[in-house]
């Protein structure tokens, strides 16, 4: 295997993919992190016995759960303020209004479809807090969320590993198809918002 996802994910074992999940999953640090592939080359190496599959499903759960949640009370303590906030190097001002210009087109839903879509995940639990969701109501989503994205992502790995004979020579190909479906989400997102467009036309103009 080439990059070697597979190997740091052996390295950083349990407790680094939980803690990765748990980043990504609501605070404003964790952005830049590879969830899905993550996830999935998880649930990958679990069938190659190099994981408990029960114990893995079951962190990454508790961690998504978490991540998001806490990126909820954050975005509950600073209120609207947070908008103001300027940009830092784990900080984006424009991640966080990509996802309030998702949460204001889907609502609750948001928090179990950002799940699949990079950068607005680990911001949307932030926005529904600052908007002041209903908590309870928060909490349905979020529960849904992980169910989907981390038990989900993580099985379809495990199942794959057990079902396709020699599945790691094509472990690569298989998580780069995987980061471009994360990707294609946020590219329609851009694409279909006349607001980013006309943005990103005037940024190239300048160059």
């Amino acid at each position: 295997m080439h990059f070697d996802l597979a190997s740091l994910i052996q390295t950083v074992g349990y407790l680094g993919v939980f803690t990765i999940v748990f980043l990504e999953s609501g605070l404003l640090i964790g952005f830049f992190f590879p969830g899905d592939s993550l996830l999935f080359t998880a649930g990958f190496l679990a069938s190659q016995g190099f994981f408990d599959i029960k114990i893995l499903i079951a962190g990454c759960f508790v961690a998504a759960i978490a991540g998001d949640s806490i990126g909820y009370l954050i975005g509950a303590k600073l209120g609207p303020k947070i908008f103001t906030k300027t940009s830092s190097i784990f900080f984006h001002k424009k991640h966080l209004e990509r996802a309030q210009s998702f949460y204001d087109k889907h609502g609750g839903k948001t928090i179990i479809l950002a799940r699949f879509i990079p950068v607005i995940r680990a911001f949307a639990p932030v926005v529904a807090g600052a908007g002041k969701m209903d908590y309870k109501r928060f909490v349905f989503f979020n529960f849904f969320g992980a169910v989907l994205w981390a038990i989900g992502v993580t099985l379809a790995g495990y199942y794959l590993g057990n079902l396709i004979p020699d599945v790691d020579k094509y472990l690569l190909p298989i998580v780069g198809l995987i980061v471009i479906a994360s990707i294609l989400p946020a590219l329609h997102h851009i694409l279909v918002d006349a607001e980013i467009r006309a943005s990103i036309l005037r940024k190239l103009k300048r160059k």
